[in-house]
């Protein structure tokens, strides 16, 4: 009977289930970030904004509690009741269920994020980290709060959002965010500075002219890393003279082996196992960035942990859940020779814009050309039809022109002679005596 009841109120949450526009629009109506959805369902951030996309779809208990979440935040916001309060997410997941040691997880986490690797998602700068709950503390002249008959404490009003003035500082909080990682995940996928230093500035060029569309995206981090992968994972680099080589090795001993076992797997289990264990992606949201499905990235992802335990030692000693965990230390641990540090961000959105003026004043030249040509063409060519003269063509079957033959020397004398003689009538017949 409980079993039979479980099932009806799973099947009524996922009929209930708002759609991803829906479920976005009731976050923000409700002044909620994702980490503080995730923490109240008990995922990750990213997988929140997977949901909010379309992406993935929650499954089994995620989603009854993801639901009902959602069904809260609605019912709260018809009542008019404190639907925005930061701390109703931080506190949902501790009233359903009862409080427990947490365990020990078996793959990174965005807790445990690493420096040399980009979180999947980072706190809001208008909010900060001092806005969360605290348990309440009874101080010496204030009564101890009784829990049952207190009514429900509101959090403290945020502090002010400041403003950001236009599109360049928020490009370039977003670059001084996401550059300096996103160059070095660039750097353990193919092993070369400079062609990882370009794919970040190439992936920002285009962010820059795309900026409406990169400024309205869920994840604009995660919008820039997938052209860095694409850009620095590209066959064509191998036809480069600068890029036929790689760049010094790393000086430790380790992090040379590390780094020539990632470089020997191929490039979509690399791109795989650097999303997933390096930066901290699910397995889902892993899938969607490498354009395979989640079967597939799995199996990547397993050849890929196979590949690396017989290159690496220290790798083949752990059991397959605690590689993970182990790869993301190696990543973080892992030391080039040389400094990966970006251009500014500047640099970077004034070459994009001189790139983009170039091309106009390009396009606008060619185009001017093309209407002188034309106009040209215009005064120059005939206004009436001229029919084109007909080759010559030889003719059979004509017989040769008759006529006298042509004069011997005796008769061109002779001819010369009648004419040049002035007399006329018989006389000119008769015989004279010289």
């Amino acid at each position: 009977m409980t079993r039979s009841v479980e099932t009806t109120s799973s099947e009524d949450s996922e009929l209930s289930l708002p759609a991803p526009k829906e479920r976005r629009r009731l976050r923000e109506a409700a002044e909620l970030t994702h980490d503080e959805v995730a923490a109240a369902v008990g995922v990750t951030a990213s997988t929140v904004r997977s949901w909010e996309s379309g992406r993935t779809a929650p499954r089994g208990r995620k989603r009854e509690l993801y639901t009902q979440f959602l069904a809260r935040l609605a019912a709260r916001r018809q009542d008019g009741g404190p639907a925005g309060a930061p701390g109703e997410a931080k506190t949902a997941k501790a009233a359903e269920e009862p409080a427990a040691d947490p365990p020990v997880p078996d793959r990174p986490t965005p807790d445990t994020q690493a420096p040399g690797a980009q979180a999947p998602d980072t706190q809001a700068p208008d909010r900060p980290a001092s806005d969360a709950p605290t348990p309440d503390v009874p101080t010496p002249d204030a009564p101890t709060p009784d829990a049952r008959t207190e009514p429900e404490r509101l959090p403290a009003a945020p502090p002010a959002r400041v403003p950001v003035t236009g599109p360049a500082e928020a490009f370039d909080s977003l670059y001084a965010l996401a550059a300096r990682d996103l160059a070095r995940q660039a750097y353990l996928l193919t092993g070369r500075r400079a062609l990882a230093l370009e794919a970040v500035e190439k992936a920002f060029v285009q962010a820059w002219d795309r900026w409406p569309e990169v400024a309205t995206d869920p994840d604009p981090v995660g919008w820039v890393r997938a052209i860095v992968y694409e850009y620095a994972l590209s066959p064509w680099h191998r036809f480069r003279r600068a890029h036929r080589h790689l760049d010094k090795p790393p000086a430790e001993p380790a992090d040379r082996i590390l780094l020539d076992a990632l470089l020997a797997l191929p490039p979509a289990n690399r791109r795989t196992v650097l999303l997933y264990d390096g930066v901290g992606l699910d397995l889902p949201d892993t899938a969607a960035e490498t354009e395979a499905t989640t079967p597939t990235a799995g199996h990547r992802l397993v050849h890929a942990h196979a590949d690396l335990a017989d290159r690496i030692p220290e790798l083949a000693d752990v059991p397959l859940e605690k590689q993970s965990a182990l790869l993301r230390d190696l990543f973080t641990a892992l030391r080039p020779p040389f400094d990966l540090e970006p251009r500014p961000a500047a640099v970077v959105r004034g070459g994009g814009e001189r790139r983009t003026r170039l091309w106009t004043r390009a396009t606008l030249s060619l185009t001017a050309m093309i209407a002188v040509s034309t106009s040209y063409t215009l005064m120059t060519a005939p206004t009436r039809y001229e029919p084109p003269l007909a080759p010559g063509e030889s003719v059979s079957g004509v017989p040769p022109l008759a006529g006298p033959q042509q004069l011997t020397e005796r008769g061109k004398q002779l001819h010369d002679k009648l004419r040049a003689d002035p007399e006329a009538g018989p006389a000119r017949i008769a015989p004279r005596i010289e």
